[in-house]
């Protein structure tokens, strides 16, 4: 295998790893929210996405893509990448949960395995394409 090869293999798994990361903060904000709380699905659903984005950029940007482009900019990118897929999955937890009967955490983790797929595809290619490999760590 050669290098590129290697590193994209380390990038994609480094993304996988703060993925699942992101994943926990999503599921326990999520359980608690929905659970304890007793907040209406959508809601707790909501919260607990904005809160692993958030976790996920942070760690992607900085320790997989290594990227030094500008934060506003590439938060701006995926601000726009969640406008689209919030609402998207949002509509889809309700019409699975509410309108077939789904267990509400099966449908969760199908859209969170739909978000992880399409944003590694849309950070690669779009957000951070231009500047993956240029921060201080990679530099290194």
């Amino acid at each position: 295998m050669n290098a590129e090869k290697k590193k994209e293999l380390l990038r994609s798994l480094k993304f996988l790893l703060f993925s699942i990361s992101a994943g926990v903060i999503q599921i326990g904000t999520f359980t608690l929210l929905n659970e304890l709380l007793h907040l209406d699905y959508w809601v707790s659903y909501l919260i607990a996405l904005v809160l692993s984005v958030v976790w996920n950029f942070t760690l992607n940007r900085r320790y997989t893509f290594q990227s030094a482009n500008n934060v506003p900019i590439a938060m701006l990118k995926v601000a726009l990448f969640y406008a689209i897929f919030t609402p998207a999955s949002t509509w889809l937890e309700h019409f699975l949960t509410a309108g077939q009967g789904w267990n509400e955490y099966l449908v969760t983790a199908i859209n969170m395995v739909l978000n992880f797929v399409l944003e590694f595809l849309y950070d690669r290619f779009f957000v951070f394409r231009d500047s993956i490999d240029t921060n201080e760590l990679a530099k290194k």
